[in-house]
């Protein structure tokens, strides 16, 4: 399956239909940043994924927002390169991964961080859902509500983690921590909307909405299961 518009500029979409644990998605993304720093002419790519559940918090987040000892509870948490605080990934969930070289975008990570979201409120516009942003925070909202968390990370202007769209996720494991550090706002998903969508419906629509935002052509290719070999790294 293809999606492409009026650009020479080429995005490697892979689309992972079985959850891939944090760790090896994580080593995934590493490896592909490696290589576009030796070579700078690859072609961007976009991660599309979900995890088993897990929690991460960016490099600098306050370990007193996780509300367990994990411990006590063997709760799988990292912590991770990217900025923000905790948040939490789980089936249900559509994360995103784009490795963007921005010197072929624009080298601005305040513009970054407001293209990704506008991603976002493309896909829920296109099933009628009016995603905001909130001055001063970084996401989208609905009502009130988070729907897609964002925490990036850059090296060299080579981009890696991106953002959690919440389309019919079980939303329990938020309670145990205080999403992104912030405390007076609570976190929902598509699913009350929008019952009938789940993560593999709305990928064709990020990945369009990421084509229209980006300005690039997209060559999509969907995959059963993680696997260095067939994904090909």
């Amino acid at each position: 399956m293809i999606f492409s518009i009026l650009t020479s500029r080429v995005l490697r979409v892979i689309w992972v239909k079985t959850p891939i644990p944090y760790g090896a998605a994580w080593s995934w993304q590493q490896f592909l940043v490696e290589q576009r720093r030796h070579d700078p002419q690859l072609d961007d790519v976009l991660l599309l994924l979900e995890h088993p559940p897990v929690y991460t918090l960016g490099r600098g987040a306050n370990p007193e927002f996780l509300k367990f000892t994990p411990q006590t509870t063997g709760w799988e948490v990292h912590r991770i390169d990217r900025g923000g605080e905790v948040t939490y990934h789980c089936p249900g969930q559509l994360v995103g991964y784009p490795i963007l070289n921005l010197n072929r975008h624009r080298p601005d990570l305040h513009w970054y961080l407001r293209q990704l979201e506008e991603v976002i409120i493309r896909v829920l516009a296109k099933y009628g859902v009016c995603g905001a942003r909130i001055p001063g925070l970084t996401g989208v909202w609905v009502e009130g509500r988070k729907l897609a968390a964002i925490g990036i990370g850059v090296k060299r202007w080579i981009t890696m983690h991106g953002f959690a769209l919440n389309v019919c996720p079980d939303l329990t494991g938020f309670q145990y921590i205080v999403p992104c550090g912030i405390s007076d706002k609570s976190v929902g998903s598509l699913a009350p909307l929008r019952p009938d969508l789940c993560v593999a419906t709305v990928v064709p629509a990020v990945t369009e909405a990421f084509a229209e935002v980006f300005g690039l052509s997209i060559s999509f290719r969907e995959v059963e299961r993680w696997d260095d070999e067939e994904v090909g790294r």
